[in-house]
């Protein structure tokens, strides 16, 4: 693993590589108030393959508060701050992973920068403002449902939601806020994946935007919520996995 601090305009960004410099590269996006330590359950099973690439965005986990929250806590930083990332670990073009929160930063870097996107998959997608409440009620739903099934619940990664500077978490998720998510979905040119839990209450945007954007299709999670990779990291990667890898072969990587 290779972590690095990356000047970006009004922050220092703390991000990390994982797997080989040569391999396809992947760009995850974090959910909400959450770190790049989410993904640590997911991260040893894509690098045999893919070269993993994560930050946390500025006030989040290692990463510096913005000094002006008012310009600089808005997607089109936070897509400058993702192409410093790719910049510093020289990948020029990458394969995106995201969730929930995630997916709609995910989607705006996506629409502002397609020629930088090979594919996106794009977890827990929505263009609109998220229902907690809902969320927490499917998740709940979902838990019991994998209870009765026989499927054991798998705790969240260390550090998933630990921050250095707290008091910048809440400022810092008011980025959806202040972009026309739902104008972006047709500027999505590249292949996507929208994947999305049956007891996940942002299911019917997840169905809008694949309806809406070129090149997308859907993948729905049966028995899970909000949150798929922290609540089946095994399912998420394996989706992720089969979605990704056809266009590794194509390309002829490993």
């Amino acid at each position: 693993m290779t972590a690095r601090k990356i000047a970006a305009a009004g922050a220092t960004l703390y991000a990390e590589a994982d797997g080989p410099d040569d391999a396809p590269a992947v760009l995850l996006w974090a959910g909400g108030s959450c770190t790049l330590r989410m993904w640590d359950h997911v991260v040893p099973r894509l690098t045999p393959r893919l070269r993993v690439v994560r930050f946390d965005i500025r006030g989040l986990g290692r990463s510096t508060p913005a000094t002006d929250p008012a310009t600089q806590c808005t997607f089109e930083q936070y897509a400058d701050d993702a192409n410093r990332v790719l910049d510093a670990f020289d990948v020029e073009r990458c394969h995106i992973w995201s969730m929930a929160w995630g997916s709609r930063a995910a989607l705006a870097y996506c629409s502002l920068n397609p020629a930088r996107v090979v594919s996106a998959a794009l977890f827990e997608a929505n263009t609109e403002l998220p229902d907690v409440a809902a969320q927490r009620r499917g998740s709940q739903q979902a838990r019991e449902r994998q209870r009765a099934v026989g499927i054991d619940s798998v705790p969240p990664p260390e550090g998933w939601n630990a921050h250095e500077h707290p008091e910048a978490v809440s400022t810092a998720m008011q980025a959806l806020r202040r972009f026309d998510l739902a104008s972006a979905v047709p500027r999505l040119t590249m292949p996507v994946l929208v994947a999305t839990g049956d007891c996940d209450p942002n299911l019917p945007s997840s169905r809008e935007i694949v309806a809406r954007a070129p090149d997308a299709r859907l993948v729905v999670f049966e028995d899970v919520g909000h949150g798929s990779v922290l609540q089946r990291p095994d399912l998420a990667t394996e989706t992720f996995l089969q979605f990704v890898l056809q266009f590794v072969a194509a390309q002829g990587g490993r």
